[in-house]
């Protein structure tokens, strides 16, 4: 059975606050209603995902929109223990970054990552191609619950 819309949650991993700001802002200006939690860094990211410290309580996010570069461990490392973790492996990975080189490109595909999006600078298209990704990933796609 599929989780309601409203249990639906993503975890942002961003460490630039306007970009986190404006992510979030696209999501909740969707009709649909989901619980956002974001997170500028990316040891603090792995402890939310396994409950540690103060995530001892955190549930497991339903989509990860993931920055490349961030303080603690960078986007890639994170990729590579999700994608490692039996208990995490599932979760959906939209790397959403600056960074248009074809070896970031590559490498996160290789990692398993589910897909590379480029951020624009233009904030009205940033926006629009936030929305999009959670039509798709959250409104067409069909997730595993756990």
């Amino acid at each position: 059975m599929e989780k309601s819309p409203t249990e639906r949650l993503i975890l942002i991993v961003e460490d630039n606050p306007d970009h986190a700001s404006l992510i979030t802002n696209a999501l909740t200006e969707s009709s649909t209603h989901y619980r956002i939690v974001t997170i500028a860094n990316g040891t603090k990211a792995m402890d939310f995902l396994h409950h540690r410290g103060e995530y001892a309580d955190a549930s497991r996010p339903d989509l990860i929109l993931l920055d490349l570069h961030l303080p603690g461990k960078d986007g890639k490392e994170i990729l590579t223990e999700i994608k490692a973790d039996p208990q995490l492996h599932r979760i959906p990975i939209v790397v959403l970054t600056m960074s248009q080189s074809d070896q970031d490109i590559f490498g996160i595909y290789a990692l398993q990552g589910n897909c590379y999006v480029i951020k624009s600078d233009d904030l009205h298209h940033l926006t629009q191609t936030v929305k999009r990704i959670e039509e798709f990933w959250l409104r067409i796609v069909t997730l595993p619950l756990e």
